[in-house]
């Protein structure tokens, strides 16, 4: 069975990429890579990574004149535009690891994958959506600050706190995604190489497997409740509080100007969380979505925050908001005086 294997994969191939190693005396089967073939009932898909194209160019942009203008600019230097700075590199990080890819496998037609770039691709994708989910949270916690201890806020919420707080979530978030990507390596891939998504994904791809993934399939589930149902209810939890402590506010001035600096962190918690836990509710519990659009709705949930991040929340505060203006008419000034 194994040598028909390594035949059919040299023919394929033309190359003897096939790796073989052991674990507890069984051998296990790396395949040279795998297919992506997700979108394969979209007859006019190309419109659609073009659009991916331009919310990929939108995102960059954005996101690097947010990180440009807090970095260069010392009065923002505080805890909440620390957290602002984390969101945008998360955000640069989870783009640029998808849409390319995307672009190459279903606009060019290259759907491709090595084996090795196909565990990459899935480390820096989990790695960063679980930060962006732990970046909603420390906005959420910078936020509860902020509104339920306005007089301790400077000596809770202080820069060291909030650099030691994100560097927790980056370093928790390495550890177990890397520990999850590494116990891909132990599976053994001698049937279909075939994955059906929109990038190397995580569950298509161990379930190609013919030797047992019960150990993945077991950490992809707690890893789903871990790193998306902690933090997300750990910000309903801040808003639960958040919402008893203004309503106890005697002004109606201030309740308004409490409730009116969470909004735009609100959305991005909804233009996050929301998709997913739709798409999940209807594709695994109800079955009322098919494999097709499933992978297309998970596509555009991947793809649309970190391009509407900035502009919903950092390029509307007021403080980034000037500063990026500033840069703009400066930009301007130059080249119309060149």
């Amino acid at each position: 069975r194994y040598l028909s294997l390594f035949a059919r994969m040299f023919l394929t191939h033309g190359q003897s990429s096939v790796r073989e190693t052991f674990w507890n005396s069984s051998v296990i089967i790396h395949p040279p890579g795998f297919y992506i073939i997700g979108f394969q009932k979209y007859p006019f898909v190309s419109v659609y990574f073009i659009f991916l194209a331009f919310v990929y160019v939108v995102t960059v942009l954005f996101n690097t004149l947010v990180i440009f203008i807090i970095v260069f600019n010392h009065c923002l230097h505080t805890p909440k535009f620390v957290a602002v700075v984390n969101l945008a590199v998360i955000d640069l990080i989870l783009s640029t690891c998808l849409i390319p890819s995307m672009i190459k496998i279903f606009l060019l037609k290259d759907n491709f994958i090595t084996f090795n770039l196909c565990l990459v691709q899935m480390f820096f994708y989990y790695a960063a959506g679980i930060l962006e989910s732990c970046a909603l949270a420390v906005l959420a916690y910078d936020r509860l600050v902020v509104i339920c201890f306005p007089l301790r806020q400077h000596s809770v919420n202080t820069l060291r706190s909030m650099t030691f707080i994100i560097s927790v979530t980056w370093s928790f978030t390495v550890g177990i995604v890397s520990f999850s990507i590494a116990i891909m390596t132990r599976l053994s891939f001698c049937n279909s190489l075939r994955v059906f998504s929109y990038f190397c994904d995580y569950a298509p791809v161990f379930r190609l497997a013919c030797n047992d993934y019960t150990l993945q399939w077991l950490t992809a589930s707690i890893l789903t409740i871990l790193c998306l149902g902690v933090p997300f209810g750990f910000i309903l939890l801040s808003y639960t509080v958040i919402l008893v402590t203004v309503f106890r506010m005697k002004s109606l001035d201030s309740r308004k100007k409490a409730l009116s600096t969470c909004v735009e962190h609100l959305i991005l918690v909804a233009v996050f969380y929301i998709p997913i836990l739709v798409i999940f509710l209807m594709g695994f519990y109800l079955r009322v979505i098919d494999q097709d659009q499933r992978v297309l709705s998970l596509s555009l949930a991947s793809c649309i925050p970190p391009c509407i991040n900035p502009m919903v929340y950092s390029l509307k505060t007021k403080a980034i908001k000037v500063r990026a203006l500033a840069v703009f008419k400066r930009k301007t000034f130059i080249i119309n005086s060149s």
